[in-house]
């Protein structure tokens, strides 16, 4: 089953399931077919020796790939917070309500150079047919660098705390729904596969929308911190954890038809994007849940 998933739709493995065969059981790629370099005719006779065989997508690979990508993620970020300069909230002597003061340049800087480059980036990633690791470390780089911008911004002026909570809460939805995908052997079909990516590609629109109003000092109100954007954090959190019940099935399907060890990073790149997802929406909400 074809997926709408762009950063999946560049490795045809991804979007088919892995074939069975006439006793019901499932076949992986490679059974039953002919090795290159067996029986290849050469100079003064016939040579039986087999070529090396071209490594596989694997568990194991696809871990490995998505514990770099996370971590640089979270070096970039912690970095971010700590070389910025500090910020304090303190009481307006003027209106009497609490203020963030403080050098916000350099922070804001980080926060629109990694944001803006990190969606160059998952652009590049999504479309590129052929994955490239170094591409995909640069992009949680820059994910990292904006994330630890907001979030240092986010903490000081809501609570304390609610990064740490918003962190936890992430990889608590990371492991819920996989732990949900395999126990109850949720199966992905179409209809849910095109309804998510479709709610997915509404909300990046809406953002986008927000975003340009913005710089003509109009809002949709969508994303901030109101009663509306509590709305819509809580639906980003619902989206990002179906994008990542999409991401296991096409993990999956990946390691099932035998893709290349390369697409390993093709599946961490997706994990990412949907636990960067949850994250910033999660964060969203507890800011607004802890407004004083």
């Amino acid at each position: 089953m074809r997926s709408n998933n762009p950063i999946f739709n560049r490795a045809e493995g991804f979007n088919k399931a892995p074939s069975v065969n006439m006793y019901g059981n499932t076949t992986y790629a490679g059974n039953g077919a002919g090795y290159t370099g067996f029986g290849t005719p050469q100079a003064g006779g016939t040579t039986f020796a087999p070529t090396a065989p071209t490594p596989v997508m694997t568990m194991d690979s696809v871990v490995r790939a998505s514990a770099i990508t996370f971590g640089t993620v979270l070096v970039t970020a912690i970095l971010t917070w700590v070389l910025t300069p500090a910020l304090t909230r303190v009481v307006d002597d003027t209106t009497g309500k609490m203020v963030v003061v403080g050098d916000y340049a350099p922070l804001f800087a980080a926060l629109t150079v990694g944001s803006g480059l990190a969606f160059v980036m998952s652009l590049v990633n999504s479309f590129k047919r052929t994955i490239s690791p170094a591409l995909v470390i640069v992009f949680a780089a820059a994910e990292g660098v904006a994330i630890g911008a907001i979030s240092k911004f986010v903490d000081v002026q809501f609570a304390h705390g609610i990064v740490i909570q918003a962190v936890l809460g992430t990889f608590a939805a990371f492991a819920g729904t996989l732990a949900a995908y395999k126990y109850f052997n949720i199966k992905v079909g179409n209809k849910f596969r095109t309804g998510v990516i479709a709610a997915m590609f509404g909300m990046v629109g809406l953002a986008m929308i927000d975003l340009v109003m913005g710089i003509f000092g109009g809002s949709t109100h969508l994303f901030g911190f109101s009663g509306i954007g509590m709305i819509t954090a809580v639906l980003g959190i619902v989206i990002g954890v179906f994008m990542l019940i999409l991401d296991y099935d096409q993990v999956e399907n990946g390691i099932a038809n035998g893709l290349p060890e390369s697409e390993s990073w093709r599946a961490a790149f997706g994990l990412t994007v949907s636990l960067v997802w949850i994250y910033t929406n999660l964060l969203r909400l507890l800011s607004i849940l802890n407004q004083r």
